[in-house]
């Protein structure tokens, strides 16, 4: 961790005392002059100048790399929020999301743009209170196979798949882990192609990023997704602890929830559908 501070409390100490105190009277606090170093991360003393952004790259319409940037509806309302809160920032392609968690982890990145909140993540990452968009979970399965699904009970028995690195909450990965059988895959893709030939009987995955591979595939048609959801989970944008900018969480907080009221996050959802729908991208993606 760099800006090591010789006042700070050993670092289970400071997360522990994090836990406890809420933004505002960390706010409340920097009135009080030195009582607030105790409580924050060593990074946020230096003060937030520049915020290190980063998402994961297979991810659209949510968030995608084009080859030349960083582009989706998770990008654009982070954007979107740093501009209206005048915070400089740059976004970056860094690799699959795998290693966008290891970073975020030891603090070499200030966001990570979008994700679901699980208990996992909150130790080491800052959630606001308003949500950035909801990405329901979608059982995606084989036209000729498919099989009927109302409930999650109705998977157990069944095959299944999702993306490396994919988390849809605390409550769903905890049953996906004690009570499916699931094999992992890289991309989306690759899920969509063992789908598709009978090497898993379903696969688990976000509904945009479902609907965005199946609108330019070649064989769409082979796939359906039932009306019934598995969960209906929200995803954030999360501030690293270790970063330099947590002290902007409930400024953060403040401004999705004005932006959310206005309608400008579901219009930045819709542009991004249609911006991957027309991609070139999109375009390439075809099966073996």
């Amino acid at each position: 961790m760099k800006n090591r501070h010789t006042l700070l409390p050993p670092p289970g100490l400071r997360h522990r005392l994090l836990r406890r105190w809420d933004w505002g009277m960390l706010a409340r606090a920097t009135l009080l002059g030195c009582a607030w170093v105790a409580v924050l991360p060593a990074p946020a003393l230096a003060g937030c100048t520049h915020m290190r952004i980063g998402a994961d790259p297979a991810y659209p319409p949510l968030h995608w790399y084009d080859g030349r940037q960083m582009l989706g509806a998770s990008v654009d309302i982070a954007k979107r929020v740093l501009d209206e809160l005048h915070i400089s920032y740059e976004v970056r392609y860094l690799g699959p999301f795998t290693r966008i968690m290891k970073l975020a982890e030891r603090g070499e990145l200030d966001m990570v743009a979008t994700l679901k909140k699980t208990p996992e993540r909150e130790q080491f990452l800052l959630f606001p209170r308003t949500t950035a968009l909801s990405n329901p979970v979608a059982v995606f399965q084989a036209r000729d196979r498919a099989f009927g699904f109302h409930a999650r009970q109705d998977l157990v028995g069944h095959r299944g798949g999702i993306t490396r690195g994919n988390r849809f909450g605390a409550d769903v990965d905890d049953f996906v882990r004690a009570s499916l059988d699931i094999e992992e895959a890289d991309t989306p893709d690759s899920n969509f192609n063992k789908l598709k030939v009978g090497r898993i009987d379903y696969f688990l995955t976000g509904y945009f990023v479902g609907m965005a591979y199946l609108l330019k595939r070649a064989d769409e048609s082979s796939f359906v997704v039932p009306s019934t959801y598995l969960a209906d989970t929200p995803n954030y944008l999360a501030l690293t602890l270790k970063g330099a900018c947590a002290d902007k969480l409930e400024a953060i907080d403040a401004k999705l929830a004005q932006l959310r009221k206005s309608g400008v996050l579901d219009e930045i959802i819709k542009a991004n559908l249609a911006r991957w729908r027309s991609s070139t991208l999109a375009r390439e993606i075809s099966t073996p």
